[in-house]
């Protein structure tokens, strides 16, 4: 066969497998298009806490015990256990349940309360400070202070926002801030709903980038997939 041939026969292969993978994506569009716009329209069916009863827990427990964080923390998680035995993480005096988490530039501890594929509950916090971005989400992010302070700044504001111990943070979908857990530190009941599994890049992003801390990234993966398998093989969406 002559050069120019070979050419045209391997243009006309590189063609066709092209129009496959073109094919096969219109493919995947087309049916789980549809499929994403009927379960965003039902998020809410999935939800199982609500965020006045976590604000009127997380209060609660700032006022039974000011300037005690992990009273604070161990009462939120008992209640929660009690009220949804099924759906939550109850091991919060476990130290290996605990683990750092560097996110957008900042870093501190977090324990799990739960994980599923529209809310993840968590304790996010550290005793000495920390600042970054908070990441983008495709879920609404609402940060319950328990002790300490919480700052944060959008653009075009030429004032920080502060929350205080009690106060709530809601992150909208979709938006950004800088935020800032000034010296002293700062732990927070974190509660996301909406679509989590997006959100996980930017959890790993860091340690995959620069930190390289295997070992943490490993407990990241093993405890959120055990808590997100979990609620998923009991029914919990």
């Amino acid at each position: 066969m002559a050069p120019n041939n070979k050419n045209k026969s391997a243009n006309k292969a590189s063609g066709c497998s092209l129009t496959k993978v073109l094919t096969w994506i219109g493919i995947f569009i087309g049916i789980f298009t549809p499929i994403y716009y009927v379960l965003e329209q039902n998020l809410d069916k999935f939800y199982i806490f609500k965020t006045d009863e976590l604000h009127d827990l997380a209060q609660r427990a700032v006022k039974l015990y000011p300037e005690d964080t992990a009273s604070i923390v161990n009462h939120i998680v008992t209640e929660l256990a009690e009220k949804h035995p099924k759906h939550v993480n109850p091991k919060h005096d476990v130290s290996a349940e605990w683990f750092f988490n560097n996110a957008g530039g900042a870093m501190g501890g977090m324990y799990i309360i739960h994980a599923s594929i529209t809310e993840y509950l968590i304790i996010f916090g550290t005793p000495i400070g920390t600042e970054g971005h908070t990441g983008r989400h495709t879920a609404d992010d609402y940060f319950h202070i328990l002790s300490g302070e919480q700052h944060a700044y959008a653009p075009g504001s030429y004032k920080a926002e502060i929350y205080r111990a009690g106060d709530v943070h809601h992150l909208h979908r979709g938006t950004v801030k800088q935020y800032m857990m000034p010296e002293g530190g700062c732990f927070a009941l974190e509660y996301a709903r909406g679509w989590i599994p997006p959100m996980l890049f930017f959890g790993f992003a860091d340690g995959l980038s620069s930190t390289l801390d295997f070992p943490t990234l490993y407990s990241t993966v093993v405890i959120t997939g055990r808590e997100m398998i979990g609620n998923l093989l009991r029914g919990k969406f």
